[in-house]
């Protein structure tokens, strides 16, 4: 049930049409979140429907003028209720992981290369979290909310440093394997 308060959270920060949600899940959000675009629209609706939200007036009547929606103090009091439910976190799942396993068992061929392509996938995306930290938290910004925000970026910079220590490491590993033979 994350996805709709996702979107909760994000229109109590501000009222947003849902491309200006889409474009904000692809800036902040979507790097710890992601949705599609006709995710993000069903999920509207949806939460229109129960009274969470309501699409803003708009200035003048036209036919395909995009919606603008804010929470409403039924949606506040879901993601109150939602953020301050305990849960357990969810076990780890990576594909990368499991293929390691498989080629235990049946040989290793083309995994060194991916395990590469990885590598630098998570080096890009540690130094996009880097730059959006120096832009966006300089010294000084320190307000409750700046500081909830900072930590969840942390989080995807520390992920990111912890994935590209094991890449190599497991690149280092490969490149001490015996041959492509299965153990």
């Amino acid at each position: 049930m994350s996805l709709p308060h996702a979107i909760l959270t994000a229109l109590v920060e501000k009222p947003s049409s849902g491309l200006e949600l889409t474009r904000r899940f692809d800036r902040s959000i979507g790097y710890f979140w992601s949705a599609t675009h006709q995710q993000i629209y069903r999920e509207l609706g949806k939460l229109e429907a129960e009274g969470l939200i309501r699409a803003l007036p708009g200035r003048q009547p036209a036919r395909g003028q995009k919606k603008s929606y804010e929470v409403l103090p039924a949606g506040r009091a879901e993601l109150s209720c939602w953020t301050a439910t305990p849960q357990d976190p969810k076990p780890l799942r990576d594909t990368m992981l499991l293929r390691l396993r498989a080629a235990a068992v049946v040989g290793t061929a083309g995994v060194e290369a991916d395990l590469r392509r990885h590598l630098e996938l998570h080096e890009r995306q540690l130094a996009e979290y880097e730059e959006i930290e120096r832009r966006d938290f300089p010294p000084g910004r320190d307000s409750a909310e700046d500081r909830l925000r900072h930590l969840v970026l942390r989080a995807g910079i520390d992920l990111e440093t912890f994935w590209t220590q094991w890449l190599a490491h497991a690149l280092a590993e490969f490149a001490e394997l015996p041959g492509d033979e299965p153990a």
